[in-house]
């Protein structure tokens, strides 16, 4: 153990992150508090993770008691709370079936395997994916393969092999591909690229690969870990569009907090697994199922998917009126409460800074300060944001 500023780090940890100096020992609504005692304004909730807050009381309760009542059985054997939540997440999304995984990489995993399952029944010896590049879907090695960033795969190769890269936001790319690739099943994409810089592409950019995996029998797969459970203003991203992807994957918000994470299929992509064919020891056990229901029952009570369209609207609107003028700002873009500052230059000393300034913010992609903050966030926090990070923008462009 040694001392980093007042934080206390342990040697026994292996050094796969590199932490702020400060640790948070408790949080309420949209504020974290440090070991001493200092209030911070978290715009980042855990990675879109929190996006009710912090120590809910509702799920908190949840958990708690279903904590002192059971959990953990096994998928041996039913599990109420997982068939409960499998029926209301179908309802919510129009989806027919749901796989629970653990994490974000666990649902896009099992996508995966789904995809290339579908592209064996079609008689596809060698089935390939198409990815986008920016993309980020995982650390596993299936999903940081599929994954569109040389960063992230540096020192993991041999990679999996199955996944044909297009540039996100490119149409024409994807029809290409279709000509000169018969072996093609499937498009994994994000609706909005978030490690990827906040990327929102054109309007019609989902529909158009709706109607090109319609043409060609794929699975159109939705990476929605990040913009899924009311992100974007909409219970998923790609209810904007008025369509139904085949497959769709989620995570981080769906348990607030509570590992949990959920592949979804519809139509001939539900009925690919079979028993034996895909499994998880602690997918959708108990507690965690327990809690997700308890986030779906606060988000539909307090209409958390209103507040984050009205008040992304808000942060948006503001963030361009003061920053849109400004020399080093390139772009200010988002969709509901997901949204992405991108500067001229590296920016990462900007999360530090703001720390400084009690406010949590994040750097994505090198360039773009990316705002999180939870679904519960009101106008005066929106407005506490706007003000830190102007500022913090200004300075550092100067």
């Amino acid at each position: 153990m040694f001392n980093a500023g007042n934080v206390v780090v342990s040697e026994s940890l292996m050094s796969t992150y590199a932490p702020l100096p400060v640790a948070f020992e408790s949080g309420k609504g949209a504020y974290l508090f440090d070991t001493e005692g200092n209030k911070y304004l978290d715009a980042v909730a855990g990675v879109a993770v929190c996006s009710l807050g912090h120590a809910n009381p509702e799920v908190a309760d949840a958990i708690a008691e279903q904590a002192r009542t059971l959990i953990h059985t096994s998928n041996l054997y039913k599990i109420t709370h997982q068939i409960e939540l499998g029926d209301k997440l179908c309802a919510l999304s129009g989806m027919d079936k749901v796989f629970f995984g653990n994490s974000g990489a666990e649902a896009n995993e099992a996508a995966i395997k789904l995809a290339r399952l579908y592209g064996k029944q079609q008689g596809i010896e060698r089935p390939n994916i198409i990815v986008a590049s920016g993309s980020f879907h995982g650390r596993t090695l299936a999903t940081l393969s599929a994954t569109g960033s040389r960063k992230v795969q540096a020192g993991f190769s041999p990679l999996v092999e199955g996944f044909v890269r297009v540039n996100y936001n490119d149409i024409d790319a994807i029809n290409k591909v279709a000509e000169n690739n018969a072996d093609i099943v499937a498009i994994l994409v994000e609706p909005v690229q978030g490690e990827g810089g906040v990327v929102v592409p054109d309007d019609d950019y989902l529909n158009q690969i709706r109607e090109i995996c319609n043409k060609n029998n794929w699975l159109m797969m939705l990476d929605e870990i990040q913009t899924g459970m009311g992100r974007t203003g909409k219970w998923f991203a790609f209810q904007h569009n008025n369509i139904k992807p085949d497959v769709m994957t989620l995570a981080k918000a769906l348990g607030n907090g509570v590992p949990i994470g959920a592949c979804l299929a519809s139509g001939k992509a539900a009925e690919v697994f079979s028993p034996g064919t895909h499994g998880s020891t602690f997918g959708g056990n108990p507690l965690a199922t327990r809690a997700a229901l308890s986030v779906l029952d606060v988000i539909t009570q307090k209409n958390l998917c209103a507040n984050a369209e009205n008040m992304g609207q808000y942060l948006l609107q503001q963030l361009k009126q003061e920053l849109s003028n400004v020399e080093g700002v390139v772009d200010i873009r988002g969709k509901g409460l997901m949204l992405g500052i991108e500067l001229n230059k590296d920016c990462g000393d900007l999360v530090k800074q703001a720390l400084d300034q009690k406010l949590l913010i994040n750097v994505t992609a090198g360039k773009t300060i990316r705002l999180l903050p939870p679904l519960i966030i009101t106008k005066e926090q929106a407005d506490e944001i706007v003000k830190t990070v102007s500022i913090l923008v200004q300075n550092f462009v100067k």
